[in-house]
């Protein structure tokens, strides 16, 4: 099955510049298979995060876009968050929580809202997205008092605990060390093998994106440049196109280094 597909989807975020040359996305065509790993790759402002938000609904979007082969503009909020979970680039809170507090909102779509709602068993799903992410001793800690790295693991709590099936990543890795990056790509991949569940991700950590997926998208200006398996992008030049750099000979200095 199709865990999303989407034809000729163009995306702004003001809904008066869908259709004019200011919209961001243009005609954007892609097609994911349930329990593929994707990563979304190319350079700054072509698009990446954009395309993410478009996919969830989050921005005004025109053109075919569903999920689990099922129309997203018949779908209610909740039933778009049951089956996606996005981690965005600048996650936040507007109100002061307790680091579990958090995590467990991750929880809410299953639940209907309301911490005295919450089962044992959402607690305990809670808890193990701590223990997975390195931030159960901080459980009472609240938000605002830990670093940004801190706060980029609780927020990784988090779109765990929501544990939909697909998950979208938008550089996930932001002010994480490099233990901690080691450690989340490995439940990444545990994760999305083990369970099925679809992996989606926009990276600016080429090598780390190449851990995490099986396939590739490129973008550029707005578009898609190329798309397929790593291994056939790689072969060719469309990573070089993309970035308009020498990506391989890069990757291959740095190994060496």
């Amino acid at each position: 099955m199709k865990a999303i597909e989407c034809k000729e989807l163009h995306a702004a975020y003001d809904p008066r510049s869908l259709g004019t040359d200011a919209e961001v996305l243009h005609g954007v065509s892609i097609s994911v298979e349930e329990g593929s790993r994707v990563a979304i790759l190319g350079p700054n402002g072509s698009g990446k995060s954009t395309l993410l938000k478009a996919l969830t609904a989050m921005i005004p979007y025109q053109g075919e876009l569903e999920l689990f082969e099922k129309a997203v503009n018949g779908m209610k909020r909740r039933e778009i968050a049951s089956s996606v979970s996005l981690l965005s680039q600048l996650s936040q809170l507007f109100f002061s929580y307790t680091v579990f507090e958090c995590v467990l909102m991750g929880r809410y779509v299953h639940v209907g809202g309301g911490f005295s709602r919450y089962s044992e068993a959402d607690k305990k799903i809670a808890e193990e997205c701590m223990r997975r992410t390195g931030v159960e001793a901080l459980a009472k800690r609240q938000l605002f008092t830990l670093s940004g790295g801190e706060q980029q693991r609780v927020f990784l709590a988090r779109t765990f605990a929501q544990d939909a099936p697909i998950l979208m990543l938008d550089e996930p890795t932001n002010h994480l060390d490099l233990k901690v990056v080691a450690g989340m790509s490995e439940y990444l991949n545990e994760w999305s093998r083990q369970q099925g569940h679809t992996l989606i991700g926009v990276y600016h950590d080429i090598p780390l994106a190449l851990a995490l997926s099986d396939e590739l998208i490129l973008m550029k200006e707005g578009r898609i440049l190329a798309a397929g398996t790593k291994e056939e992008l790689l072969k060719g030049t469309a990573l070089e196109a993309a970035y308009d750099f020498d990506v391989r000979g890069y990757l291959k200095r740095q190994a060496i280094s």
